[in-house]
């Protein structure tokens, strides 16, 4: 899996940890182990100039998904789609802020991880407009989550998502 790490931010992050949960999550959701993403890490104007640029929505956000070949996790018995994933771009300003409000208190780099799954499910067509699609992205978020953490052997339990 060819996946870059780009940090423009300024903030010093656990870029190791992003590409490692990014890795986990592609391969959860059964994704050519050839395809390509690239998450890139901005700070907060950048992040609330392209908010408002693709969204036409003020300030910055947490995470910004771009889909290129708008590929689709992979089945269990076909051989999944190799392409180009897209990129995903993190704000870790956002993020560590996000982190210090959410009801189960968290990191900045614990904030990151979670927005990169988010980022990654974006990419792969999931959404959380409406009710059911908000609970099926959000279990399945959770569930790479918790998935990462205990082959990692990180305790606790994984960053609840703040409402989006």
């Amino acid at each position: 899996m060819a996946i870059d790490v780009n940090n423009e931010s300024g903030w010093d992050i656990d870029d190791e940890a992003v590409l490692d949960t990014a890795r986990y999550a592609l391969h959860r959701m059964r994704i050519h182990p050839l395809s390509e993403l690239s998450v890139i890490l901005v700070d907060a104007a950048a992040m609330e100039q392209l908010h408002l640029q693709w969204m036409n929505l003020p300030g910055p956000t947490d995470v910004m998904s771009f889909p290129m070949d708008e590929l689709r996790p992979g089945k269990e018995d076909d051989e999944p789609e190799q392409g180009l994933l897209g990129d995903i771009v993190l704000c870790p300003e956002v993020a560590k802020k996000q982190g210090e409000e959410a009801p189960t208190k968290h990191s900045m780099d614990e904030e990151l991880q979670l927005l990169t799954v988010h980022g990654v499910l974006h990419l792969l067509g999931y959404d959380h407009e409406e009710p059911e699609e908000k609970a099926e992205m959000f279990g399945l978020q959770k569930a790479i989550l918790d998935g990462w953490r205990a082959e990692r052997g990180v305790e606790g339990p994984s960053p609840a998502p703040t409402t989006r």
